[in-house]
């Protein structure tokens, strides 16, 4: 395999963030839009995006394999693939649940959480776009700062959720269960993006 260059490395960390940043407004639009009979296609186009990150997520694992020099540390490197990835699939994760618990209708707070997803994602999106100018960047820290800011908002809205939805005695059992397993893989995904920013800072740290 031919040696890849520093930008083959940002660029694919790039490209994973926009993947998931494309699977997290495919879940809002999903559900936004939600059509219980629809579901089989939704889930369809969630799998395409989260190939397409694994996909990149491989191009990454076998460069390593025979990488001599990298821009930042190997271990680095691969654990911030294996991050980004994640997020993409706990989106996938998410969607899935709504699918095995068969959600019928969408809460609002769900919604809310959806759209914070979609906020997040971008700001991560950003932030993985300024990773290439890490030792002169002026504005990482702050795009950081964003994105665990944004998971702090989730935290909010999902802890009012469950309070909700555990003290509304108009709701049935099962719709309790599947809509706790919903909320918790909402947060799941919340903390999956702050666990990318928290990775970056943490090799800007280490190479500064």
């Amino acid at each position: 395999m031919a040696k890849k260059s520093d930008e083959f490395y940002f660029d694919t960390f790039i490209a994973c963030a926009d993947i998931a940043n494309r699977a997290a407004k495919l879940l809002l639009d999903i559900m936004e839009n939600f059509d219980p009979a629809a579901i089989d296609g939704a889930l369809e186009r969630m799998h395409a995006l989260e190939n397409e990150g694994d996909e990149r997520n491989h191009e990454i694992s076998d460069a390593l394999v025979t990488a001599f020099i990298t821009p930042i540390e190997r271990e680095d490197i691969a654990t911030l693939a294996e991050r980004l990835d994640a997020v993409t699939d706990h989106l996938e994760g998410v969607l899935h649940r709504i699918y095995f618990t068969n959600v019928q209708e969408i809460r609002p707070s769900a919604l809310k959480m959806a759209r914070k997803l979609v906020e997040g994602s971008e700001s991560l999106a950003a932030l993985v776009r300024e990773l290439p100018r890490f030792k002169r960047s002026k504005t990482l820290r702050e795009q950081v700062v964003a994105v665990n800011a944004i998971e702090e908002q989730c935290d909010r809205i999902y802890i009012e959720s469950m309070r909700e939805l555990h003290t509304d005695p108009a709701l049935e059992t099962l719709t309790v269960i599947s809509w706790r397993d919903v909320y918790t893989f909402l947060e799941i995904t919340a903390d999956s993006m702050e666990g990318v920013a928290e990775t970056i800072e943490n090799v800007v740290m280490a190479n500064s």
